[in-house]
């Protein structure tokens, strides 16, 4: 038999195609739900004609989906992008090789089974441990999807994974069993199961989101108006070419303006992630922003503003605080990216980023990097490679207003986070806000795929957000994942709006990520019969 390896890399760059859609294209979720089945047949063809080296067709396929939805990481990091296209498709690939070590001592379905548990498992540890890009998780497929996935409440994204692995590994079923022979001796009772078990994995949950979306209010519950600031700087030049001074007077223009002619009352003014630096832990009345910033709230009774600001302890201790502090002066420094609730006098609310990104801000495995940065930096002159931000444990809420209104902030990088995310709720958050300074990568699909993954956060918590983003976009979402309006790409002004309260919590925010609990003990257990029918000898 002639060797198909045109046919095969037809597959793989089919399945490439169709992964990578829905991550590029709104409304092509769909498309994931089909993703695996060219691979799985090329996979299966590249078996039967024992082809070497078969396994180049699958790392073809996820070198390819994770540089075609993830290359916009070069523009803020050449090397980073590039080790993060191929750690991730490495990751998958060993995925895949274990699934075919599987498939030659296990039998039937096992393997399939193995495979879609296996990476479902590893979704979760990627939202679990420090040194994670959850980016491509299978469920984030749906993000610019929204109306499919309303069952999110009870599943979190991880049941989009597991909808995706059922659909494909059903679909290619029923090819097996036809190219098998095996449908034609089917009785019709065997068929019509087949068939119709095919037809509600893939539109059942269709059917049950439609149903979901209609039973969800997007307007009940009291509301708290808000004020979103769009500054549009340059992320390249925002620390360089502007002073700080500057930059604060041209942001409460545009909330001065915004506020013109309004009627006194609480409102909330929300700025971007990192917007000044100027902020001393401890010292807060020292900062020339935190002052002005509480003049202007001074002249419009009722306002507050809540926005992200790189904070820092400064300590004079002899030893360090932590390993992450840098020396300065007689002491210590520790850094930390926050967001902070202002009011024109009393006390600064202060939130510290927990979920870092990797590299800009945090030193991962520090006791062994720290002092290699160290080394390097001293070497070549420079501050410090690596960013050495720290983060608080576990999440807290900020409040506004006279009711002192619970609210939940995730900073940038955290929202991509959903199972971190309910723990706002859990701790009383009873509206989201998402502050972010995502311009690093231009316009790109980066972006635009950050901001459909709060779409998902507000399904699966089931509140209002309102997202202020530096350059955009920024946007006010209601509680079913519905973009209710939003600035434009790279544009400076306000956009006005209110978020809807509420203090039910969804399924998923009460018992947390089922799903990949589950999936996880379900591969640790195929994963030790594995193990077993390796290495054990059979009798």
């Amino acid at each position: 038999m002639r060797k198909p390896q045109t046919l095969l890399w037809l597959l793989t760059a089919l399945s490439a195609l169709l992964l990578s859609l829905p991550w590029l294209v709104p409304h092509t979720g769909a498309l994931a739900l089909v993703a695996f089945v060219p691979l799985l047949v090329a996979d299966a063809v590249a078996e039967q004609c024992k082809l070497r080296a078969a396994w180049v067709y699958p790392a073809a396929a996820f070198v390819a989906w994770n540089a075609a939805t993830t290359f916009w990481v070069c523009n803020a990091t050449v090397g980073g992008g590039i080790f993060a296209v191929l750690a991730n498709a490495a990751q998958m690939l060993l995925v895949w090789l274990l699934f075919r070590l599987a498939r030659r001592k296990m039998q039937g379905v096992l393997p399939y089974l193995f495979l879609a548990a296996m990476w479902i498992a590893w979704e979760r540890r990627y939202f679990a441990v420090d040194i994670s890009w959850p980016w491509l998780t299978l469920g984030g497929a749906f993000a610019q999807s929204i109306r499919s996935v309303q069952w999110y409440e009870y599943t979190g994204t991880l049941g989009g994974s597991l909808w995706i692995w059922a659909a494909n590994l059903g679909i290619y079923g029923l090819i097996v069993a036809v190219s098998d022979g095996l449908w034609q001796r089917w009785n019709g009772l065997a068929r019509g199961c087949a068939s119709v078990g095919i037809v509600l994995v893939i539109a059942g949950p269709l059917v049950a989101s439609k149903l979901i979306w209609n039973a969800v209010d997007p307007q009940a519950g009291e509301t708290v108006d808000v004020v979103i600031g769009q500054p549009n700087f340059d992320p390249y030049q925002k620390f360089t070419s502007m002073s700080q001074a500057e930059q604060t007077g041209i942001l409460l223009d545009e909330f001065g303006r915004s506020l013109e002619g309004r009627a006194a009352g609480p409102v909330l003014l929300l700025a971007p992630e990192t917007f000044t630096g100027d902020l001393v832990l401890g010292r807060s009345g020292e900062s020339p922003t935190v002052q002005r910033i509480r003049s202007f709230l001074g002249g419009h009774p009722g306002a507050e503003m809540l926005f992200g600001a790189s904070t820092y302890d400064i300590s004079e201790t002899h030893a360090a605080p932590t390993i992450l502090a840098r020396p300065y002066g007689d002491g210590w420094i520790v850094a930390h990216n926050s967001a902070v609730m202002a009011r024109p006098e009393g006390p600064l609310e202060v939130y510290h980023k927990s979920k870092l990104v990797v590299g800009t801000e945090l030193t991962p495995y520090p006791r062994i990097f720290v002092p290699l940065d160290n080394w390097l930096s001293e070497k070549m002159g420079v501050s410090g490679l690596m960013g050495r931000c720290v983060g608080q444990d576990g999440v807290s809420l900020l409040h506004f207003g006279p009711a002192r209104t619970p609210l939940g902030c995730a900073v940038c990088y955290e929202s991509v986070y959903g199972e971190y995310c309910t723990e706002y709720v859990k701790a009383g958050a009873q509206a989201m806000t998402i502050i972010t300074n995502d311009a690093w990568w231009g316009d790109t699909p980066g972006y635009r795929q950050h901001l459909s993954y709060a779409c998902l956060r507000a399904v699966e918590l089931r509140r209002d957000i309102a997202r202020c983003g530096n350059t955009g976009i920024s946007c006010f979402i209601d509680r079913r994942g519905e973009i209710v309006s939003q600035t434009g790409w790279w544009t400076r002004g306000t956009l006005a709006g209110e978020v809807h309260l509420s203090t039910e919590q969804t399924a998923f925010v009460r018992h947390g990520d089922i799903v990949g609990r589950v999936c996880t003990l379900v591969f640790l257990l195929l994963a030790a019969m594995l193990v077993v029918r390796l290495f054990l000898p059979r009798r």
